[in-house]
């Protein structure tokens, strides 16, 4: 740095620091009471003092690398050091205030009139359909289309959405608020993170009620375009409780071409008609193999998936579409075992552009109310 230069004076790094957004909460840390302190030595030396929201937070590395890039565009500016602070338990209860607000019990935020983010319950008759790989390559498609996604991990006893997603980071907890973890730009929630190793979950039915329902409320989602909802096969308890909690949610249904499946897959979806919600769509799965040659052989038969959405219609009395038929594809599976969803490894396979297709389809799908059931009979004479 020349004699001449003029230094950045602290308003300076404080306006930069508008730039540097809070990794998991997605807001600028100026407006978070992050900024603990600034400091800008004769010799070009900016230190930021920055409040982490705990202290094990897995995304400081992050934090600390956008907040020296924000403040060594400033001219002047020879070197930055971050130096890291953990808040207090008053600090992190403001905080939790400033962005759930102060209302004694937690509040489903997609439930509320007001909400713009649209819910689907992804739900199947029966296990195996490949509901969950359904549910993660829409919610990484929807995310590479530059909407905000979340995914609730809704199967309680069989849940597998975070290694399908590479989701390996832990949730983190500033007050009583959770901050769910990201993988591919997509928010994702599931009990697999809370519990130690691969044990199983042994709860009835009113735990995985308030299991849903703090993730719902109690985890800190954001301004969500979509959530996804991975629901357990059949129509238990989770089902019920997703139709109370989130009376909104709209149901799509997954399916193989097996007439037997589909016929399960059927009952899946007329829930809607109990409990009033809207069926979005209806997605075949493992549709037929195609061979080397180009020959197709549909391994599991033909036709399921337009049946399920031909019964719905008719059941509901509107159009239920049959979103996409997506072929059997070894990479798939692999890739979900691997933790990078095909819509992302394998663009261009047959079975990535189907549902990448389905996905565009729930995006852009307008609001109304087209195939919800509304609670009126007709009046006495």
């Amino acid at each position: 740095m020349t004699g001449t230069q003029q230094l950045p004076s602290v308003d300076d790094v404080r306006t930069a620091l508008k730039d540097v957004y809070d990794p998991e909460i997605k807001k600028p840390i100026t407006d978070l009471g992050m900024v603990k302190d600034v400091a800008v030595g004769d010799d070009g030396l900016v230190t930021v003092g920055i409040y982490l929201t705990v202290a094990g937070c897995p995304l400081k590395a992050t934090l600390t690398e956008d907040t020296k890039k924000a403040v060594s565009k400033l001219p002047g500016v020879a070197d930055v050091r971050v130096e890291l602070d953990v808040m207090s338990d008053e600090q992190r209860t403001e905080l939790r205030k400033s962005l759930r607000g102060d209302a004694a019990e937690p509040v489903i935020p997609f439930a509320q009139p007001g909400s713009m983010t649209r819910v689907y319950c992804v739900a199947s008759g029966k296990g195996g359909v490949g509901k969950s790989s359904v549910t993660v390559n829409l919610a990484v498609a929807m995310a590479e289309r530059g909407l905000s996604v979340g995914v609730v991990d809704a199967d309680i006893y069989g849940h597998s959405v975070p290694r399908m997603l590479g989701a390996r980071e832990k949730p983190t907890k500033v007050d009583t608020m959770i901050m769910p973890p990201q993988a591919h730009g997509v928010k994702v929630i599931s009990i697999g993170m809370f519990t130690p190793g691969n044990t199983p979950v042994v709860w009835r039915g009113p735990m995985l009620h308030r299991a849903l329902q703090q993730f719902l409320a109690d985890v800190f989602w954001g301004d969500l375009d979509i959530l996804l909802l991975d629901l357990p096969p059949g129509t238990g308890d989770i089902a019920i409780s997703v139709a109370q909690l989130i009376p909104n949610a709209e149901i799509l249904v997954v399916t193989t071409p097996q007439q037997a499946a589909a016929e399960v897959a059927e009952r899946a979806g007329a829930i809607a008609m109990q409990t009033r919600q809207r069926v979005a769509g209806v997605i075949e799965n493992m549709s037929w193999l195609e061979t080397p040659t180009g020959e197709r052989i549909e391994v599991f038969g033909a036709g399921g998936g337009q049946t399920v959405a031909d019964s719905l219609s008719k059941s509901v009395g509107s159009t239920v579409p049959l979103l996409g038929q997506v072929p059997l594809d070894p990479r798939l599976r692999e890739q979900g075992d691997e933790g990078t969803p095909i819509v992302l490894a394998e663009p261009d396979a047959p079975a990535s552009l189907v549902l990448k297709d389905a996905a565009k389809q729930l995006s852009v799908r307008a609001r109304g109310l087209a195939g919800m059931m509304l609670n009126v009979s007709p009046a006495g004479r």
